[in-house]
């Protein structure tokens, strides 16, 4: 004979109590482990974190981290998981939105949707109401900004006697992103080709890959471009017979050691160059050099299909409102427009 199923429930009424141990009895039948009953949204968003993100890049499971512990947990980790209920999530995204991005809100849904998707498939709760959510409109961020052609020069002035220089000048004339351009090798460096160019193949993600398939591209520089680099590789000659423990990785943009540039370094000495320039140096960041690549040749009558190959974007929409293994063709739009807009200079290297 089968073993009768006997449990208990309460309620403040008999047709309550009848009604809570019905749902008891359905979630033994449907494998819902009992224990789940105090299973909280901060234990499933805490083991989400824990195992929930293997094969993540340190930069990616620190923001999970730090946007679960500041945001999730405190406002809903305490409520039982099987207890949570899609207004209950609906009241924190509106919540939220009265101070953060768009942007964060979509992170911090998708963070709480893998949480409980993970719980769900271990039998912690039925469902995940998080699903029938969406995402409201947050805050606006921070509008990106490019230089005009006066600020552009004046930034790449200023940059001129810094390690900055080459950073800036390949950045601003050729729209490479900063995570491109710190993952930048020599051996991608063409200086002496009859058509110089770089090969944009790699990025510091964690996959070493550029971030999507069209981005990985082949663009011609404009000759201030050469000029830079030739300088800087001549600098770097000098740095790595100074240094006691130079690491050679190749690197083109590296520092005193050898080592990779982190995003801290190139702000950093970014906002030096600004200072420098005259400009407010909180107000700019290294990617807007990128949107000011855009805007500086869509003023020069470049039509945007060629920009948007230029700079890796998918389509001119992502180039409108700037990205894998796919090796692009050699790049020339741009160079002769860029050489017309910044005039080759004569750099002399400061002692």
């Amino acid at each position: 004979m089968s073993k009768r199923i006997a449990k208990k429930a309460s309620g403040r009424t008999k047709t309550a109590a009848l009604k809570s141990r019905k749902d008891i009895i359905g979630d033994y039948e449907d494998g819902l482990l009992v224990s789940s009953k105090g299973y909280t949204v901060a234990d499933a968003v805490r083991n989400w974190l824990e195992f929930g993100l293997s094969g993540r890049g340190s930069a990616t499971v620190d923001k999970c981290t730090i946007l679960a512990n500041k945001h999730i947990i405190p406002s809903l980790g305490a409520r039982k998981l099987v207890d949570l209920t899609a207004d209950d999530v609906d009241r924190w995204l509106a919540d939220k939105a009265k101070d953060l991005s768009t942007r964060t809100l979509r992170e911090l849904r998708s963070i709480l949707v893998r949480a409980v998707s993970r719980a769900q498939a271990r039998d912690k709760v039925k469902r995940n109401v998080v699903l029938l959510c969406e995402i409201p409109k947050g805050r606006e961020g921070r509008p990106s900004k490019s230089l005009t052609l006066e600020q552009a020069e004046a930034v790449l002035k200023a940059s001129e006697s810094t390690a900055l220089h080459a950073y800036v000048v390949l950045s601003l004339l050729l729209g490479a992103r900063t995570e491109e351009l710190r993952a930048l090798t020599w051996s991608h460096v063409d200086l002496d080709g009859t058509l110089p160019s770089i090969m944009v193949w790699r990025s510091v993600r964690e996959s070493g890959d550029t971030k999507t398939r069209k981005s990985r591209r082949t663009p011609a520089m404009p000759k201030r471009c050469v000029e830079a680099l030739k300088l800087h590789r001549e600098r770097q000659d000098v740095a790595r017979k100074a240094a006691k423990a130079w690491q050679d990785n190749d690197l083109v943009f590296t520092s005193k050691l050898g080592t990779e540039l982190d995003a801290h370094n190139v702000r950093r000495s970014f906002r030096a160059v600004l200072k420098k320039a005259g400009l407010n140096e909180k107000e700019w960041t290294p990617q807007e050099m990128r949107h000011s690549f855009v805007s500086l040749l869509s003023e020069s009558g470049i039509p945007l299909e060629n920009i948007s190959r230029l700079v890796g974007h998918r389509d001119t929409s992502v180039t409108e409102t700037v990205y894998r293994k796919q090796l692009r063709p050699m790049l020339p739009e741009g160079t002769e427009a860029m050489d017309q807009l910044f005039p080759d200079r004569c750099c002399m290297i400061t002692t």
